[in-house]
């Protein structure tokens, strides 16, 4: 038996994803509710304005009503440990989402019954595809009038590019829905609404689809139209292959309205026993085994304080494999030095707690002075990064002017420190000093301002730049490169890492410099760490 193989196994760490309003925030909450880890409905929103430092921190964040940050919560259910991340919702902070997915094995992922997929829905699931993640698909808001069961399911495989397994069926939709058959345990769930999260579902057993119970429960037409849809269900997709599901290849499908609490609790007891535990992840150097003695893990999130007096900030790490030992020293690999911590933080049942220890799986706090950056690495020696971590590009470029000279200082330091955060990428123009700022959206400019000006005393407006892409370049011809730099010098910056990005004007001018220089590549992201 390998040495932390029961603790590994326990744990169940996912992200919820969805579009904006799909209803991810109500999902979670049902969730925690069922994990025990809050009491009634509605406190994850009433507790916003209250306890705006848990999650919603900022005040930008409280006046915009949008969650900005991930946060990370953690329960029980059934003697399995669930760690679930969150992830903003808002467009605009598309990047932290991303790199949250790096932080999870699996996702739980949204759709709107009556919308549809949505544009920000196909770029997550292009993401969740880079890694094969497992994803498990929740179809919300069946009680509201929404599209026809089939053209739904369609949609999605068609959109999402990913075949889809139903676990539940929908009897109806809208002010008709009567509730789920369970395709897997064979057992019809009569839909009442209903915010708590208990037991009591009225759930009824039919070993025999041809049972006249159905007529009892439904009426002559639903039940006849149920004995249709499940026939065609059965016979198209049969028992679902686990296997597949957990190489990325087939999504389990659910059917239900989250805020009345209803098909939640199917989908939960299906998740936990069929989603991954930690799995073994690779590094720029070999796999690390989740198995292994010796700790490993990365950063993936920096978050600015939520005490504004204080400047330090959390650093979100996961925990790879290994045990996580609080005091104990660890290497951090790009720093090349052994640092320690006195108060890391688990966030059991929405409370800071500090921890003694944490395994593969966890997610932990880290109080960090701006040692940190997105993708560093800790370990217990040994020198790798873990891949896959990436930088996408930019849709947004604007010149950063500096409004107050005597505070130049402050600005750098600020810049560096919230693009450490990944809360935008930071170019500066090749052979100049002009700092250009790239986000994925407009949001994240006011973010930026404000927080220079509230934590760092600079203040600074921003002038648009007419750029379409950032595209980091590489070739395997030094002189090639060399010269392309030197000709168009005045779209090439560095990103702080110093490595060659190319700024383009607009698609025709990229498309011809791809023609042009067929020895450059072009790169849309950038894996913060490469093999070197």
């Amino acid at each position: 038996m390998m040495k932390y193989e029961k603790e590994i196994n326990k744990r169940r760490t996912f992200a919820i994803i969805s579009h904006p309003d799909a209803g991810k925030t109500t999902l979670t909450e049902k969730l925690l509710l069922f994990g025990g880890a809050i009491q009634t409905a509605g406190a994850v929103k009433s507790n916003k304005i209250k306890k705006h430092a848990t999650s919603d921190f900022m005040e930008i964040e409280r006046q915009r009503g949008i969650s900005v940050a991930t946060s990370v919560m953690s329960f029980e259910y059934n003697d399995i440990l669930i760690n679930l991340l969150d992830t903003p919702g808002h467009k605009d902070f598309a990047e932290d989402t991303y790199r949250t997915l790096t932080a999870v094995d699996s996702v739980i992922l949204v759709i709107d019954s009556v919308n549809g997929v949505e544009d920000q829905t196909r770029r997550l699931m292009e993401v969740c595809r880079m890694r094969d993640t497992p994803v498990i698909v929740f179809i919300n808001k069946m009680d509201r009038d929404g599209k026809n069961r089939f053209d739904l399911l369609e949609e999605v495989e068609k959109e999402l590019s990913i075949h889809l397994h139903p676990m539940t069926w929908p009897i109806n939709s809208g002010k008709d829905f009567k509730g789920v058959y369970n395709l897997h345990d064979k057992s019809l769930v009569l839909f009442t609404a209903n915010t708590k999260a208990s037991d009591d579902e009225d759930v009824v057993t039919i070993s025999d689809l041809n049972n006249t119970v159905l007529e009892d429960k439904l009426g002559d037409r639903d039940a006849e139209t149920l004995r249709e849809d499940v026939e065609l269900v059965d016979g198209v997709h049969g028992p679902l292959n686990i296997e597949n599901y957990l190489a990325g290849k087939v999504a389990p499908v659910f059917f239900g309205s989250a805020v009345n609490n209803f098909g939640v609790k199917e989908m939960l007891d299906t998740f936990i026993t069929i989603a991954p535990a930690p799995r073994s992840r690779e590094t720029t150097k070999r796999l690390v085994d989740v198995q292994e003695d010796k700790l490993s893990g990365f950063i993936f999130k920096i978050h600015a304080n939520l005490d504004p007096k204080h400047r330090d900030r959390i650093a979100f790490l996961r925990i790879c494999s290994g045990r996580f030992e609080r005091n104990k020293y660890y290497k951090h690999v790009r720093l090349e030095k052994e640092v320690r911590f006195s108060n890391p933080y688990s966030f059991l049942a929405r409370s800071k707690d500090v921890i003694e220890e944490a395994y593969p799986g966890d997610v932990v706090g880290l109080f960090d002075t701006g040692g940190f950056k997105i993708g560093d690495t800790l370990t217990e020696g040994e020198n790798f990064y873990f891949t896959g971590i990436p930088s996408f590009s930019p849709e947004i470029f604007k010149e950063v002017v500096n409004k107050d000279p005597m505070k130049t200082k402050q600005l750098e330091k600020g810049l560096l420190q919230l693009t450490d955060e990944g809360v935008a990428q930071l170019f500066t123009q090749f052979g100049g000093n002009k700092k250009i700022i790239g986000c994925v959206g407009e949001l994240q400019f006011e973010v930026i301002q404000y927080r220079l000006l509230q934590e760092y005393g600079a203040s600074v407006e921003f002038r648009a730049q007419p750029y379409y892409k950032a595209c980091w370049i590489t070739s395997t011809d030094k002189k090639k490169l060399d010269d392309f730099t030197r000709f168009k010098s005045s779209n090439i910056a560095e990103d702080k890492d110093k490595h060659l990005v190319y700024l383009a004007q607009s698609e025709w001018f990229l498309n011809t410099e791809r023609q042009n220089n067929p020895d450059i590549e072009f790169h849309f992201t950038s894996e913060i760490h490469k093999e070197q």
